[in-house]
């Protein structure tokens, strides 16, 4: 048999395999996947293989072996027509798109048939609301992900971020000067980045009452673990001290009574800023002393110079930092209780009296 017509065959079998079994794909075995693909890269290994598309654009059509082969799915011997289920043999099906965008979205469903529950996850997203309200450009799996070349997920951790500022570029030049951007630049992984706040595939509208509501908690993921905090000198008491807030209490009965409904007491980001976030000794930190009374006039324009006084910095009170609040907490705790038992010790003895006075009465 000629060399083409054995090539022609292993295509074909490699495709049988792929869509046998729908969206649970088979793959052949690797020499028979791999003359498969040899089949493929005969023309479309050559980086001037390219086409014109009925608007006018230019799609590359070159996908070489390297490039093949360092991705996730060449290292787990995916053949070309995994995702290509619809070429068998050339010449190829005439291509029906009239742009790249058209083409890119329908590929990207053939995403679904090995990442159905990821697939799934992404149809509830902000991205797919987007896109089907007429915003094409709202992103797919391939965007992401890659198409040809498709790494191994969060390496290295910084292209996350990267990869999401190509489409949100504001919001990643502000990530990149703030105190977490900063850090994973000089390669700190226990920093966030953006799917760590925003979800990976299910990633939920930042501007609806539900997601405002929960932002404190997700802030405690990394704030209220002792262990991570330790390694920066940073308090972990942060969301235990702001949940005794009156912020934090009023958050809390509209997270349980009311989550619909948007509601201005302060949470995490209203202070600190979203993606600007920055340490408190930066002078340009929401929270810097210098400037933390002007953040408070946000929700509180009366607020006066001696409005910060009290700000204990999500710190337990204690002699040592703030002696004057502990002193007066310690006043207050005895001072309660002593009001207490004194109440309890007058109602008592009321009783008894009362009782003393009707049994008297009855006696005579």
């Amino acid at each position: 048999m000629a060399k083409f017509e054995t090539r022609m065959l292993a295509a074909i079998l490699a495709v049988s395999g792929a869509i046998a079994f729908g969206s649970a794909i088979v793959s052949p075995s690797p020499a028979l996947a791999q003359e498969g693909v040899d089949y493929c890269l005969s023309c479309h290994n050559d980086p001037a293989l390219q086409m014109t598309l009925p608007d006018g654009e230019s799609l590359s059509l070159y996908a070489s072996e390297e490039m093949l082969a360092r991705s996730a799915h060449g290292s787990q011997g995916l053949t070309c027509q995994a995702c290509h289920s619809e070429i068998t043999t050339y010449p190829h099906p005439e291509i029906k798109f009239n742009t790249r965008r058209e083409l890119s979205r329908s590929y990207y469903q053939a995403c679904q048939k090995c990442h159905s529950t990821n697939y799934d996850k992404a149809l509830d997203s902000i991205h797919a609301e987007m896109a089907a309200a007429g915003k094409l450009e709202a992103p797919i799996c391939t965007d992401c992900h890659g198409a040809h070349e498709i790494k191994a997920l969060g390496e290295p951790r910084t292209h996350i971020s990267e990869t999401c500022g190509q489409c949100h570029a504001s919001v990643y030049a502000e990530y990149k000067a703030s105190v977490h951007g900063g850090a994973l630049s000089q390669g700190n992984p226990d920093v966030p980045v953006c799917t760590d706040c925003h979800g990976v595939h299910s990633i939920a509208d930042p501007r609806t009452p539900q997601f405002r509501v929960k932002t404190p908690e997700l802030c405690a993921g990394c704030h209220a673990d002792a262990e991570l905090m330790a390694k920066y000198g940073l308090s972990a008491e942060v969301y235990d001290i702001y949940q005794l807030s009156w912020h934090g209490v009023d958050v809390s009965v509209y997270k349980a009574r009311w989550p619909t409904i948007w509601h201005d007491s302060a949470v995490c980001t209203d202070c600190h800023g979203i993606h600007n976030i920055r340490t408190t000794l930066d002078p340009e930190s929401t929270v810097n002393p210098a400037r933390l009374l002007a953040t408070c006039q946000k929700c509180h324009p009366g607020a006066g110079p001696n409005w910060t006084g009290a700000w204990t910095g999500h710190n337990s009170i204690n002699l040592v930092r703030t002696p004057y609040l502990f002193y007066t907490k310690v006043f207050y705790e005895y001072f309660v209780k002593l009001v207490l038992w004194l109440s309890i010790i007058y109602v008592a003895l009321q009783i008894i009296r009362s009782t003393v006075d009707r049994v008297r009465r009855s006696l005579q």
